[in-house]
């Protein structure tokens, strides 16, 4: 079943299409996105959520809070994605971050795939927990909510690019429901140690 891909804002798109018409392209620390010969494109917009980690992760909490940290376009250079472009929003509107490369890449586009195979419908988020240097392809079960609002439902799932943190698989799709409790544990603060002395 194809996944329901949310457009990006044009702001936002227009300024990764501007920054792969300038020096932004020469400048990057991305050796395959300056050795494409031809034209690249920014493909596969997907809102990038960050997961609050000042509250508690837990059943009883309700819903995870995200917030909207930006869009994240998968470029393509040929027949492969090269690299990727952030962009963020400022208070003069969607702006051009960054370009990268790195394992996510291939990841997500694996990811991508899977999700794709699936027989429910999905709107894919990109959700990151900074505190776990965690990255996975949400899909949220409501295809027509506003990408860059909400939070994970329990039946939302979460595919955990790779590299995952060590116990977590990558590429397994989790309900939310099952894999917040583990991140939660993970990102809870050690027990004081009580003092004999």
């Amino acid at each position: 079943m194809p996944l329901h891909v949310s457009p990006a804002p044009a702001p936002a798109l227009r300024s990764v299409l501007a920054a792969l018409g300038s020096a932004a392209v020469r400048e990057a620390h991305t050796p395959a996105l300056r050795s494409v010969q031809g034209p690249m494109s920014p493909e596969l917009p997907l809102p990038l959520h960050v997961l609050d980690v000042r509250d508690p992760i837990s059943p009883s909490a309700g819903a995870p809070r995200t917030r909207l940290a930006g869009w994240r376009f998968l470029i393509r250079g040929g027949d492969r994605p090269v690299a990727a472009a952030d962009t963020v929003l400022t208070p003069d509107g969607w702006a051009f971050s960054h370009f990268f490369e790195g394992p996510y890449l291939a990841s997500t586009e694996r990811a991508l795939r899977q999700a794709e195979s699936m027989a429910t419908r999905h709107q894919p988020r990109l959700l990151s927990v900074p505190d776990l240097y965690m990255l996975t392809l949400w899909l949220h079960g409501d295809t027509e909510a506003d990408p860059a609002t909400g939070a994970p439902a329990p039946a939302d799932l979460l595919i955990p690019l790779a590299p995952a943190p060590p116990g977590i698989a990558s590429h397994l799709p989790y309900r939310v429901a099952d894999l917040l409790p583990v991140l939660s544990l993970r990102l809870a603060p050690p027990p004081l140690l009580e003092s004999t002395a």
